[in-house]
């Protein structure tokens, strides 16, 4: 069945554009309205001749010094970011230029601190590429895969103009995000099912199937990928560093560093530090213990603003280590996959300078997966099993993963003046729950649009909430 799939080349190029590049921001879209979908039963793979694509979801970034403005414009201007009252949506194009131009001279220096731009999409590139190879060695079927970026060349909707002109009909969307959040998986799924919602005749079921696959971050190949690159570092001290740690009986402390999110977020519904944490576990299982003199610990980086985000945080936990006496440090990048700006310069340049500060002698980073072989044979594992297996559509994973509840309301909404409604609507339990967790929602947003206040007013950086 499978190895009749017809292949089509490698990912679709992309086209770079103005530098001020308008962004089609998903609408609020309601998700107990969904679009037709195939049968629990069925696999993907029907069609005696399929076309198979994989979709690549990530968050984009700059890739020269010249992108870095329009790149935080289209960051701004996504309303789903930041989400204006009603009477004020008419200025959020004028709020993001402010910001943008404000922002773009510190932020491109950011961006020239490790090389001038970030080197996310030529990790994509690079993973699409190769996991094209794998699913052709490995399973000897041809798929064309794409890459659809949330702010930055290419798009999303780049992608599946590719994805349409080539005539796919079997679809797989793989968010490059192991844990799922509202903020990164859940904002470019919304974008799919807006597209897909409004464009039935090219991407509806009967002219392609598809199914998403929301998380991975337990998936056996990803798990041994991870671990392996850890025991590098861990194997990298030597004995003269082992025999100055502070901690006799552990001289060897592992810091997973995991992207923040607000806790409103969390209180909410949504499921990633849940999965965060089930993460670190499974990595860990595969780790020497703390009878073995490797110690592990958990913490959040990347917070800005006025509101609670998940704790702790990374910049509070590494003066702790440092006060505890460790001097050999394992850092490890829990969230991402490839090297970006967060990896390149927040933990390298920025937490880095902090340990050694605190007095964490012997720094180690683990890299991200970015080509690894295990992990990119573990994505075409991946890929495979969901094409055999029952679909789960874009709007069905919004739904399981609760993005309606948080993310999908408009600010009239969240603060309560439309009602309650949406999924589950009918049910007075259901809505008792929507308010709660809107009522978190609201105070989310809250935050984030004092946040804006004070980047306008102090010129502080906010860029690291959205991960880049």
């Amino acid at each position: 069945l499978i190895s009749s799939a017809a292949g089509f080349g490698i990912h679709g190029q992309h086209n770079k554009g103005s530098k001020l590049t308008d962004l089609k921001a998903a609408s609020a879209l309601p998700l107990n309205d969904p679009l037709p979908v195939v049968a629990p039963s069925s696999g993907i793979l029907e069609d005696e001749q399929p076309k198979v694509g994989v979709l690549l979801l990530n968050l984009g970034g700059p890739e020269t010094g010249d992108d870095v403005e329009g790149f935080l414009y289209n960051l701004f201007a996504d309303p789903d970011i930041i989400r204006l009252p009603t009477p004020l949506a008419p200025l959020q194009g004028i709020i993001a230029s402010v910001i943008s131009k404000r922002r773009a001279p510190k932020s491109r220096a950011a961006y020239e601190s490790i090389g001038g731009g970030s080197p996310i999409l030529n990790y994509s590139n690079a993973q699409a590429d190769l996991l094209c190879q794998s699913l052709k060695s490995r399973y000897g079927i041809d798929v064309n895969a794409y890459i659809g970026m949330r702010y930055w060349h290419p798009f999303t909707e780049e992608a599946l103009d590719h994805i349409r002109k080539d005539n796919i009909n079997a679809l797989v969307i793989v968010p490059l995000y192991p844990q799922f959040s509202i903020s990164t998986s859940g904002s470019s799924l919304r974008v799919l099912q807006e597209e897909f919602a409004k464009n039935v005749n090219w991407y509806g079921p009967e002219k392609m199937v598809h199914t998403v696959v929301p998380s991975w971050y337990d998936r056996p190949g990803y798990i041994k990928a991870m671990a392996d690159l850890i025991q590098n570092e861990l194997d990298s001290f030597t004995d003269e560093e082992i025999a100055e740690a502070g901690d006799v009986k552990c001289p060897k402390h592992i810091l997973f560093s995991a992207h923040g999110v607000p806790q409103s977020y969390i209180e909410a519904g949504d499921p990633y530090k849940e999965q965060i944490q089930k993460c670190v576990a499974k990595i860990s299982e595969a780790l020497p213990k703390e009878q073995d003199g490797v110690k592990i610990h958990l913490s959040y980086q990347s917070r800005v603003g006025p509101i609670e985000w998940l704790r702790p945080y990374t910049d509070d936990v590494l003066p702790e280590l440092g006060q505890a006496g460790i001097k050999n440090l394992v850092v490890v990048p829990i969230s991402f996959v490839s090297e970006h700006i967060e990896t390149l310069e927040e933990i390298d340049l920025e937490y880095r300078e902090l340990a050694q500060e605190s007095g964490i002698q012997n720094w180690r980073r683990c890299p991200a997966l970015n080509t690894d072989t295990t992990f990119i044979d573990d994505m075409a594992d991946m890929v495979m099993e969901a094409l055999s297996e029952p679909v789960q559509t874009v709007t069905e994973a919004c739904v399981a993963n609760n993005v309606g509840d948080v993310e999908l309301q408009t600010l009239d909404e969240r603060l309560g003046i439309t009602g309650v409604g949406g999924v589950g609507g009918g049910d007075p339990v259901a809505a008792r729950l929507r308010e709660k967790e809107r009522i978190n929602g609201r105070v989310a947003m809250i935050g984030v649009a004092a946040t804006i206040m004070v980047e306008l007013l102090s010129g502080q950086s906010i860029t690291h909430l959205f991960g880049f």
